[in-house]
């Protein structure tokens, strides 16, 4: 499932006041609820670069209002490696913003809040620093991703620290799911952890889905 075309929100970073060609941010919503795309703008002169990459302000005017706790990095030496499918259940849930400093990754979002009208379906977007874009996940999805290029480098926020005992994970391949990973008929690069998660079907119902 791919995100449909989505109307591009910009609002000034910091009041959420529209404004034309200044410290912009947009905001897109992808194809499942409460997952967004997020590109704050880069300031560009002569010497590089400035980019506000988070700005609660801006994006509690928006309706995104969440506290980060406990930010991440990663770094995957070659690409085809598989991060995932992975989530914290309550009361360690976790809200994600994830972004790339470094490569690209093909990024998926799944829901799996039990009794949810789109319970299983998945989302996808490539992430790259040259796009410069973020995926907002919330909680009740499990997050994932997999390297487009070596050397890939990705920085995410996190609303819950983590807690080894509310680590859980969902099958990469999970056939009822079906994400259409772009590996090029190459096997993922996993994780000893990642290759023995359970299926969606097996795993705890640790989210139920509230209308």
């Amino acid at each position: 499932m791919s995100a449909p075309p989505g109307s591009a929100t910009e609002i000034r970073a910091g009041s959420g006041v529209p404004m034309q060609g200044y410290q912009m941010v947009s905001v897109r919503p992808l194809a499942l609820p409460g997952v967004y795309e997020i590109v704050p703008v880069r300031h560009g002169d002569a010497r590089g670069f400035f980019s506000e990459t988070w700005n609660a302000p801006a994006l509690a005017a928006k309706g995104i209002a969440v506290s980060f706790v406990q930010d991440n990095h990663s770094l995957s030496a070659e690409a085809g490696v598989l991060r995932g499918l992975h989530y914290q259940a309550p009361p360690a849930a976790q809200v994600k913003l994830v972004r790339v400093v470094r490569g690209s990754v093909y990024d998926v979002a799944v829901d799996i809040r039990h009794g949810s009208p789109t319970f299983g379906h998945w989302v996808g977007l490539t992430l790259s620093a040259e796009a410069w874009n973020q995926i907002l996940v919330p909680e009740g999805y499990a997050h994932g991703f997999v390297t487009l290029e070596p050397n890939t480098e990705v920085v995410y926020k996190v609303s819950a620290p983590y807690s080894r005992e509310h680590d859980r994970g969902i099958r990469w391949d999970d056939p009822a799911i079906g994400v259409d990973w772009p590996l090029e008929g190459r096997a993922p690069i996993l994780s000893d952890k990642d290759r023995q998660a359970p299926l969606l079907a097996d795993a705890p119902a640790d989210f139920r889905y509230e209308a």
